[in-house]
C-alpha cells in the first residue's frame, strides 16, 4: 500500500457497439454453465416464462370484451348478464394465474441463482487449484481473479434478463399485431420515441463498465485497507503503532475518489435519462391522441380504445425494457468475458503425457543441473547456476541471508515452480516426467508462513494429508511426533477444540504452539522428502534444537531439507548449502565449511559472537 502513488484516472475507453455485439458470443457458454448447474430448474424457468408471456395480451383482450359487454348491456336493459360475469371470472382467474407465474419465476430465479453462484465459485476454486504458485504472485493475475469472483454473484440476473427478453418479445408480438391491424404507423411512432433512450442508456452503461473495470486494482486495495482497519489479525499492530489514522486516511482517499467518479457519471446519466423519458412520453401521448380521435369518429369501440391505449402503453414499456435490457445483457456478456478469461489462464507447469510413478525408494536422489529461476515480470534471478545433489537419506541445511533464494530453491524441489533454465533430476529422470500428484504426496513441506486455519485442532493437523482427515490415530501420532499432543491435552476440547478467535468457543495459540501444530502436518504423510522452511522461528534456540533433533531421529532413512538461521540447528545436517544472491557459493559439512573460512564460517562466527 503506497500513499505516495497518485490515483490514476480510472475511466477507460467506452465499449464500442461492435465489441458489445461480439460479447453476445459469450452467452452460449454462459447458458451451458446454467444448464450444468441445474437441468430441472432451467427447463422450469423457460416454461414458466413462456406461459407468463401470454398473460398481458390475454388480460387486455378480456378487459376489452368486458368493457364492450358493459356498454352493450347499458343500452339493452334487462339483457342476460351471465356472459359478462363469466368474462369477469375468467379475467380474475387470469390475474391469479399471472401473479402465481410471476412468483414462481421469482422463486426459480432465486434458487437457480444460488445454485449458479455456488457452482461457479466451486469452478473458480477448482481452476485456481490447477494454476502455478508464481501466477498467484502476479498482480495482473489477481485482477483477473477478482473480476472472475465478482461474476459468481448475481450473474443469474443475466439469465433472468435474457429469458425476460424472449418473454417480452413474445408478448410484444401479440400486442403489436393488434396495433398494426388498427394503424401500422403507431409502431413506427413508438420506435422513434424509444430509440433515443436506448442509445443514451447504452452509452452510459459503456461508461459504467469502463469505470468499474478500471477501478479493479484500487478496489482490491480498498478491500485490503478495510481488512487492515478491522481485523483480529491486524488489531495488535494497528494499536501499538497507532496506524488507525493512516489506514482511515488511505481508505477515505480511495473511497472518495470512487464516489466522485461514480457521482459524476450518475448525475449525467440522470439528466439525460430525464430528457429521453420526456421524448418517450411525447410519443406515447401522440399515439394516444390518434386512438382517441379514431374512437370519437366511431372507427373503434370504447373497449378497443382501452385495449389499444393499454397495448401501446405496454408496448412502449416492453420496448423500452427490451432495448435497455439489450444494453444490460450485452453489458453482462462483456462482464462474462472477465469470467471466461480467468478460465483461459493455463498453468505453465505441464503434466507429463505418460508420467512416471514416484520411486518407492529413492536410489540416486535429487540432482540440480545448472538450475535458474526468475519470477513473472522480474528481471532478477531468484536462483541461478544451482548444481548439487540431495542424496537419499541425506539431511541438507540451507543457509543464507534473507532474499538469498532458500525458499525458492525448496519450492523448485517440490515442483511448485519449474526452472526457468536448467533441470532437476530424480534418480536420473527429469522431475517434470514424474506424476505431479504422486510427487507432491511424497514431499512433505512446512513453510515459515504456514497457515493458521480457523478449524479444529485435529483439522489443523489433518491438512498435511487431507485424505486422512478422519484417521484419528494417524493425527494423534503426528501430533505426538511434533510434541503437539502435550498441547492438545491442555485444551478444553482436546483434538476437537476450535482454534482461532474467528468462530465461537475458539482458542488462540501462541506462536510457538501454532508451530508445533504446523510441524505435525509434516508427519501426516509417509513422505520420502521432508522440507522444513523455518517453521520453528517462533521457538527459542533450545526448543528449536530439540524439535530438529527429534525431527532428525524421526526421519532416519528419508531425505530432508532444513532452513534455519540458527547455526546450532544447522550444524546437525549432514551437509550445508550456502546461498548468496540466489547462487550456491559453498557446500559441505559444518566442519568442512568452518575449515574453509568462507562465507559460512563468517556467518557462524558472527552469530557465535552475538550469543557470547
Amino acid at each position: 500500500m503506497n500513499t505516495a502513488r497518485p490515483l490514476k484516472n480510472t475511466i477507460n475507453k467506452p465499449v464500442t457497439l461492435k465489441e458489445r455485439l461480439a460479447a453476445l458470443g459469450n452467452l452460449p457458454s454462459f447458458f451451458k454453465l446454467v444448464w450444468q448447474t441445474s437441468h430441472l430448474f432451467t427447463i422450469i424457468n423457460a416454461l414458466l416464462r413462456i406461459a407468463r408471456s401470454a398473460m398481458p395480451v390475454a388480460l387486455l383482450y378480456v378487459g376489452k370484451l368486458i368493457i364492450d359487454q358493459i356498454i352493450m348491456l347499458s343500452h339493452h336493459h334487462g339483457a342476460d348478464t351471465r356472459h359478462l360475469w363469466q368474462l369477469v371470472g375468467f379475467e380474475f382467474a387470469l390475474a391469479i394465474l399471472t401473479d402465481a407465474l410471476s412468483r414462481a419465476i421469482t422463486l426459480v430465479d432465486a434458487l437457480l441463482g444460488d445454485l449458479f453462484s455456488n457452482h461457479t465459485s466451486v469452478r473458480i476454486m477448482a481452476h485456481a487449484a490447477t494454476l502455478d504458485l508464481d501466477q498467484f504472485e502476479d498482480s495482473v493475475f489477481y485482477d483477473k481473479l477478482e473480476r472472475a469472483r465478482q461474476q459468481t454473484i448475481g450473474r443469474t440476473l443475466l439469465l433472468s434478463q435474457v429469458m425476460s427478453q424472449v418473454q417480452d418479445l413474445i408478448t410484444m408480438g401479440f400486442l403489436a399485431a393488434g396495433l398494426m391491424a388498427f394503424n401500422p404507423w403507431l409502431i413506427i411512432l413508438l420506435l422513434i420515441a424509444i430509440i433515443p433512450a436506448f442509445l443514451g442508456e447504452s452509452y452510459f452503461n459503456d461508461k459504467s463498465y469502463a469505470l468499474t473495470r478500471g477501478q479493479t486494482p484500487e478496489r482490491r486495495e480498498l478491500d485490503y485497507v478495510r481488512y487492515l482497519g478491522a481485523s483480529d489479525e491486524t488489531a495488535k499492530e494497528v494499536k501499538i503503532f497507532d496506524l488507525s489514522g493512516f489506514i482511515i486516511n488511505r481508505f477515505k482517499q480511495l473511497s472518495d475518489k470512487f464516489y466522485l467518479d461514480n457521482k459524476k457519471l450518475s448525475v449525467k446519466r440522470s439528466l439525460w435519462g430525464t430528457f429521453f423519458a420526456m421524448l418517450g412520453s411525447i410519443g406515447y401521448y401522440a399515439a394516444y391522441v390518434i386512438i382517441i380521435i379514431k374512437t370519437v369518429d366511431g372507427s373503434v369501440t370504447i373497449g378497443a380504445l382501452v385495449f389499444l391505449a393499454a397495448s401501446f402503453r405496454q408496448l412502449r414499456s416492453l420496448l423500452e425494457g427490451i432495448l435497455s435490457r439489450f444494453t444490460a445483457v450485452s453489458q453482462g456478456a462483456i462482464y462474462l468475458q472477465d469470467f471466461f478469461e480467468f478460465f483461459e489462464i493455463q498453468p505453465k507447469i505441464k503434466l507429463a503425457t505418460n508420467p512416471l510413478p514416484f520411486p518407492k525408494i529413492i536410489q540416486q536422489g535429487f540432482t540440480f543441473e545448472d538450475v535458474g529461476f526468475k519470477y513473472i515480470n522480474s528481471e532478477r534471478w531468484a536462483n541461478r547456476h544451482l548444481s548439487f545433489t540431495l542424496y537419499p537419506g541425506e539431511k541438507l541445511a540451507l543457509v543464507g541471508e534473507n532474499g538469498a533464494g532458500k525458499t525458492t530453491l525448496v519450492k523448485l524441489l517440490a515442483r511448485l515452480y519449474d526452472p526457468t533454465e536448467g533441470r532437476i533430476l530424480l534418480d536420473g529422470k527429469d522431475l517434470r516426467e514424474y506424476d505431479l500428484t504422486d510427487l507432491r504426496l511424497n514431499v512433505g513441506i512446512i513453510f515459515q508462513d504456514y497457515l493458521r486455519y480457523q478449524m479444529t485442532f485435529a483439522q489443523n493437523i489433518a491438512v498435511g494429508n487431507i485424505n486422512e482427515q478422519h484417521n484419528r490415530p494417524l493425527i494423534e501420532a503426528a501430533a505426538k511426533q511434533s510434541l503437539a499432543d502435550l498441547l492438545a491435552a491442555k485444551l478444553p476440547g482436546a483434538y476437537d477444540q476450535q482454534l482461532g478467535k474467528r468462530f465461537a468457543d475458539g482458542v488462540e495459540l501462541s506462536g510457538g504452539e501454532w508451530q508445533k501444530v504446523a510441524l505435525a502436518r509434516a508427519y501426516m504423510r509417509n513422505a520420502q522428502l521432508l522440507i522444513l522452511d523455518e517453521p520453528t522461528s517462533a521457538l527459542d534456540a533450545r526448543a528449536e534444537y530439540s524439535v530438529f533433533e527429534r525431527f532428525a531421529e524421526l526421519t532416519k532413512g528419508r531425505s530432508a531439507v532444513l532452513i534455519s538461521h540458527r547455526f546450532s540447528t544447522v550444524r546437525m545436517a549432514d551437509r550445508i548449502l550456502v546461498l548468496e544472491k540466489g547462487e550456491l557459493i559453498e557446500i559441505g559439512s559444518h566442519q568442512e565449511l568452518i575449515q574453509k573460512s568462507g562465507r559460512y564460517a563468517e556467518l557462524f562466527n558472527l552469530q557465535a559472537m552475538g550469543y557470547r
